[in-house]
């Protein structure tokens, strides 16, 4: 059973700075990708930021150069540096690992980050 777990979130002013975790119950090399996506309340889910087993990186134009996702192989987990924090990057946040081969998708529950004006 696959099991994702975030954390990191919480309230913080803009400006600044949080880094999410997101532990997974398995290792994370089953996974040929894994992702972050956020929801903010009346919206969709959207989009943040990839990774894949190879390293190669790609980001939502909102958060390219203020987000960085990276990944610790030994840990089980993946990490989203998130700098420069604005107001509109409020929202809940959720890890999103994948195995395309099979199509399988699993998710976290999410944490919620809130960023103060």
């Amino acid at each position: 059973q696959v099991q994702l777990v975030e954390s990191g979130g919480g309230l913080v002013q803009a400006g600044g700075s949080l880094r999410l975790s997101c532990a997974a119950s398995v290792s994370i090399l089953s996974f040929n990708a894994m992702g972050w996506y956020r929801q903010s309340p009346g919206k969709e889910r959207e989009w943040v930021a990839t990774i894949t087993n190879g390293d190669s990186t790609n980001y939502a134009d909102s958060v390219k150069g203020r987000f960085t996702i990276s990944r610790h192989n030994a840990k089980n987990t993946v990490y989203l540096q998130m700098n420069s924090l604005k107001p509109e990057d409020t929202a809940v946040y959720y890890c999103k690992a994948s195995r395309t081969y099979r199509s399988e998708d699993y998710w976290g529950q999410g944490t919620q980050v809130t960023v103060s004006s």
